[in-house]
């Protein structure tokens, strides 16, 4: 038994070491011992490789304005580790943590000793989530949001209201396969029979094979740029502006705050997945949609920490996630210089990633991170051909550098690896201070 908040934690993180076990076997044997937890909620399964978490808080924003109670499953985390398990947006206590922990310690410490082998960090997690959310606060509904892959993913036992699926791209490869195709094999494994799925998969071979999937589980599918479509987008000051048409429907100037045509994508998925629910839920309207688009927020994505000296943190981890990112530069700030920090995990392929940041960086520095897989910054700082390019093993050092030098009409961008923004988000915080 654990007597504190720290020490659940420390359990929890220790079993890192079992690494990414895929398989839903331990899952199933958790939920069986905790009475089938995963069967009590109403939920949505949200999958994919970039724009889950934003698609997660479009989706959740528009339910809790509908007056709906909302609980929300997300990984990693940027600033928390509570914030993994949220109620409308709010983490859970840590009094909570520490029984949820309480609760599946014997569990784990019987599974252990079986042929089976103990869960993960990942699945423990996904245990306490279901155990909470079905015994210890009930939800009106609970959005999933996948952690890897889909098929074999810890989340995948549950039988969703509606299913989406993001965009897809080369993220994983080690583990999902390295083509489109065979990535979204791994992601379509979350269609259930006859329940909705939305996707926003663009690559025609990975498109075919989500629709193929959705034939075979007779699942009502919605295709973005097929079955929706969004139309007149422009972006403004403070927000970008779309309209969203369906053969049942036309939504003019939605507004959404997150910045990039990706973030758009995302929003629309929000969108159908709601027309979807109001059945079930009659309280969401028009004017639900339309707030909960508009006030959605969601920490380390295009996030403006500072506007005088103007410094943006941005998650952006794969080579779709940087596009993404350079698209938003390109055409909201063509007119600044944009000093660059950056650091990734050693297992993703940077190289491309880095030559798209090289085309809009003024200067680029590389740096390494305290994380067990993070990647050397003298590997990074090798892969690029930035004529101003530096190395620094030391972050913090380098963000005190950039912000000295950095003048007030010119951005310092960091970008890279999620666990190193959620590291610099709480650096940012104690510097403020």
């Amino acid at each position: 038994m654990f007597h504190s908040y720290e020490e659940a934690l420390n359990w929890i993180h220790s079993r890192l070491r079992f690494g990414i076990k895929p398989g839903l076997t331990r899952m199933e044997m958790m939920m069986e011992k905790l009475n089938h937890p995963e069967k009590q909620i109403k939920t949505v399964h949200i999958g994919g490789t970039n724009g889950k978490g934003s698609t997660v808080t479009y989706l959740r924003n528009i339910l809790q304005q509908a007056g709906l109670t909302v609980g929300t499953f997300t990984s990693p985390y940027i600033e928390q580790f509570n914030e993994r398990i949220s109620v409308n947006g709010k983490p859970i206590s840590d009094e909570e943590i520490l029984s949820l922990a309480n609760k599946l310690f014997p569990i784990v410490e019987e599974m252990d000793k079986m042929e089976i082998g103990g869960p993960t960090e990942f699945e423990i997690i996904t245990a306490m989530s279901f155990y909470y959310f079905a015994y210890m606060n009930k939800m009106d509904i609970v959005i999933y949001e996948v952690g890897l892959g889909g098929r074999f993913d810890s989340t995948n036992i549950i039988s969703p209201l509606l299913s989406i699926i993001t965009s897809i791209g080369l993220d994983h490869t080690a583990i999902l396969g390295d083509t489109y195709a065979q990535i979204a094999f791994e992601k379509a494994g979350i269609i259930k029979k006859k329940t909705p799925i939305i996707a926003a998969v663009k690559q025609i071979d990975a498109q075919n094979v989500i629709v193929k999937q959705a034939n075979e589980m007779e699942a009502p599918i919605y295709l973005l740029d097929k079955d929706f479509t969004i139309d007149e987008y422009y972006s403004k000051p403070s927000c970008e502006s779309f309209v969203l048409k369906s053969p049942l429907f036309r939504w003019t100037d939605l507004q959404i705050t997150m910045f990039g045509k990706h973030q758009v994508e995302n929003a629309s998925l929000a969108v159908i997945g709601a027309q979807l629910l109001r059945d079930m839920f009659e309280s969401i309207n028009e004017d639900s949609i339309r707030k909960g688009l508009f006030q959605s927020k969601w920490p380390g994505r295009f996030e403006i920490i500072s506007k005088s000296p103007f410094v943006v943190v941005d998650g952006a981890h794969n080579e779709e996630g940087v596009e993404a990112l350079v698209d938003v530069l390109v055409k909201r700030y063509p007119e600044k210089n944009i000093n660059i920090i950056f650091a990734a995990l050693s297992d993703k392929k940077t190289d491309k990633m880095i030559a798209k940041l090289d085309q809009v960086a003024t200067t680029i520095t590389f740096v390494t991170f305290d994380y067990p897989r993070a990647s050397p910054s003298t590997l990074l700082y090798e892969e690029s051909n930035h004529l101003l390019k530096e190395q620094n093993d030391n972050w913090k050092e380098a963000i005190l550098k950039q912000l000295e030098r950095l003048e007030e009409e010119n951005m310092l961008l960091i970008t890279g690896s999620l666990y190193f923004i959620s590291e610099v988000k709480a650096f940012w915080k104690n510097f403020k201070k």
